[in-house]
């Protein structure tokens, strides 16, 4: 079905820019001014020699000479859509048609496509029902038939997404970015500060970045370090905390296939020496257009390696414990198709995959489309509308973080050379969901120095994991999450008591960075932590299931450290009698205890547990805080 969708659409561009209706020859000399003729004829030539603008002077001289000359005006008409100039295309068809609507029946279709290209879906439809019942060839009744379905998915997408006048307004980003050489695939960090993109001069491809500073963009330099070579390096994503570089190289002397994925980290002397993926990830084929995850610890990616559904299908390779990258996956058939699909990208909150293909129903080429990734699989690809898809080809486009403003690279605007890049804002209806970022640094709270360490992020009311990601040498940690959930918030080091919070996003704002540095503390007798993802219902001692994952960390905890013994104290507020508190407070810490028990992995010796009541409070009893504040439970260290 793919090859035959290609074979219409190059049937289409032959019927577009040539310059012959299939019931006469390009131009009947007998009818036209000899001179006119012959300056048509070289038109021609640079037509063919995709000399458009050349092209297109000759006809106007030619149509100067013979103003009724039909088949220069249908002639221009396909010229003028070749260069994508879909009004002046429409323009000229509708001349040729007010000339001789009989001998210009044929060119309905291609006049079809040029008023597609400006969105004219109806009219459109209007033009090839008209082409098809013309007597055809079946080369012909297929492009029309292929056309028409288009025009059709186009209305029908209009019904289902009304704009709700919605505005479409590419900005160019400017002369410090864009230049008379190609600018194109767009990677941003997660704060929207740091852009790095490719850059193409003279058939050589390097990676250029600029900074955002009070709102506008520095003068684009050269990435710094070593990522740039002689070799040709494209299609990057930098990580969202800006820490790493993943991107394709081709013809690499040390490569797996013609283009391999490679990656880069950020040092103090400048970006690292490229590391190829090796042969797990790179194959003898084709890997190319990767996107890290929000954590880093997933790699998506274009390939043609063998066992996908069809042309190029997009993986995804995810990163151990061991830091090294595990075989590629597949991401299925709802995603791949017999046809092409790449450019993914995935947005900050680790769910909303990005990516282009020619394979799902759409306006022509290669469309952009999102989708959501579900427990087991992911949701039917969404086409993202006209008028950012269009009848031609989509390249590569990422959103920022705060899921309105998109950046893509384009050649349809009024720009400095070629493709440029372009921000615009989404529609409303395909925005994907705002995200929080969370970053910090992990630390020794005696010495005061980084921490590398393991920090997990994990939904309290369904117990799954949304994230887990490893700091870096210096204890820096960034991630984001989806909003309108609580989190239980865990950071494990061998040697320390892990930390635990909890908290509902929607206490903080939206888009906007949550900065939480962690202190841990060396385990050693008297060291102490509030346990705050334990809950309980009001007046109850029962321990709610939401608990366990906090729990499931102590036993990792006191498996990790065979020889540790620890105290667990309840604690309440003042509201109540002391009498009861005190039995509450007991009664919870003994659940805690039961709970440890009943994992039958620590030894009944190595715990301890009392309730304190009201007679420890850490925070004021007067406020609704300070009461939830003294509502806690606690976990300090007997021995180790």
């Amino acid at each position: 079905m793919f090859h035959h969708m290609k074979a219409l659409i190059a049937l289409i561009i032959l019927i577009c820019v040539s310059f012959y209706s299939s019931n006469a020859q390009w131009y009947n000399p007998d009818k036209v001014n000899k001179k006119a003729g012959q300056i048509y004829a070289r038109a021609y030539e640079d037509a063919q020699d995709q000399k458009y603008v050349s092209a297109i002077e000759k006809i106007n001289k030619a149509l100067q000479i013979e103003p009724k000359f039909v088949d220069a005006v249908l002639s221009r008409a396909g010229i003028y859509a070749e260069m994508k100039k879909y009004d002046s295309s429409v323009i000229d068809f509708e001349k040729g048609f007010a000339m001789d609507s009989v001998y210009c029946v044929n060119y309905l279709l291609p006049y079809s496509i040029s008023l597609a290209g400006l969105g004219q879906f109806q009219k459109a439809l209007n033009a090839v029902t008209r082409f098809l019942k013309e007597p055809l060839n079946s080369q012909s009744t297929r492009a029309g038939n292929y056309r028409k379905t288009v025009y059709e998915f186009a209305l029908n997408y209009e019904k289902k997404h009304p704009s709700n006048n919605y505005v479409f307004a590419p900005k160019n980003l400017g002369d410090s970015i864009n230049s008379n050489a190609l600018e194109y695939y767009p990677s941003l960090t997660i704060d929207g500060n740091k852009l790095i993109f490719t850059r193409r001069v003279s058939g050589d491809e390097d990676f250029y970045e600029t900074d955002r500073v009070n709102g506008t963009w520095t003068t684009a330099l050269p990435l710094g370090g070593k990522v740039n070579t002689t070799f040709n390096e494209g299609a990057q994503n930098i990580s969202q905390d800006g820490e790493w570089i993943i991107f394709t190289g081709c013809n690499y002397p040390e490569g797996q296939g013609s283009c391999d994925l490679y990656i880069s980290y950020k040092t103090k002397q400048g970006w690292s020496e490229p590391e190829n993926l090796g042969p797990t990830v790179n194959t003898e084929f084709w890997e190319s257009a990767p996107s890290f995850s929000a954590d880093k610890r997933d790699i998506y990616f274009s390939s043609n390696q063998l066992g996908g559904y069809g042309g190029k299908d997009i993986w995804v390779t995810h990163r151990g414990i061991n830091g090294k990258w595990g075989r590629p996956e597949n991401l299925g058939s709802k995603i791949n198709t017999t046809g092409d699909e790449s450019c993914p990208f995935m947005f900050a909150d680790n769910q909303t995959l990005f990516f282009n293909s020619n394979g799902h129903p759409g306006y022509g080429q290669a469309d952009l489309y999102f989708s959501k990734k579900t427990d087991s699989s992911w949701t039917v690809p969404e086409n993202l509308g006209y008028p950012v898809n269009t009848i031609d080809e989509e390249g590569s486009l990422i959103v920022a973080a705060d899921g309105k403003t998109a950046y893509y690279a384009s050649d349809k605007g009024e720009g400095k050379g070629g493709l440029d890049l372009y921000s615009f804002q989404l529609r409303e209806d395909i925005q994907p969901p705002r995200t929080l970022w969370v970053k910090g640094r992990v630390f020794d709270v005696k010495t005061k120095d980084g921490l590398p360490s393991s920090v997990e992020l994990t939904d309290i009311n369904s117990r799954k994991l949304i994230s887990r990601l490893q700091t870096d040498e210096y204890g820096n940690y960034l991630t984001t999450l989806p909003i309108g959930k609580d989190y239980a918030f865990n950071v494990n080091r061998k040697g320390y008591l892990f930390f635990s919070e909890n908290y509902n996003l929607s206490d903080h704002s939206i888009d906007s960075v949550f900065t939480k540095d962690i202190p841990l503390q060396p385990i050693e007798a008297g060291a102490a932590i509030v346990l705050k993802n334990i809950f309980f219902d009001s007046k109850q001692t029962e321990l709610k299931p939401a608990s366990t994952s906090e729990l499931d960390k102590v036993i990792q905890l006191m498996n990790d450290n065979p020889k540790l013994k620890i105290l667990i104290s309840g604690h309440t507020d003042n509201i109540g009698k002391p009498a009861d508190n005190l039995a509450l407070s007991k009664g919870r810490a003994l659940s805690v205890i039961s709970y440890l028990l009943a994992s039958r992995q620590i030894a009944k010796e190595r715990l301890q547990s009392v309730g304190f009541g009201e007679t420890k409070p850490i925070a004021d009893n007067n406020t609704e805080d300070g009461k939830a504040l003294n509502r806690r439970t606690e976990l300090s260290v007997i021995s180790n």
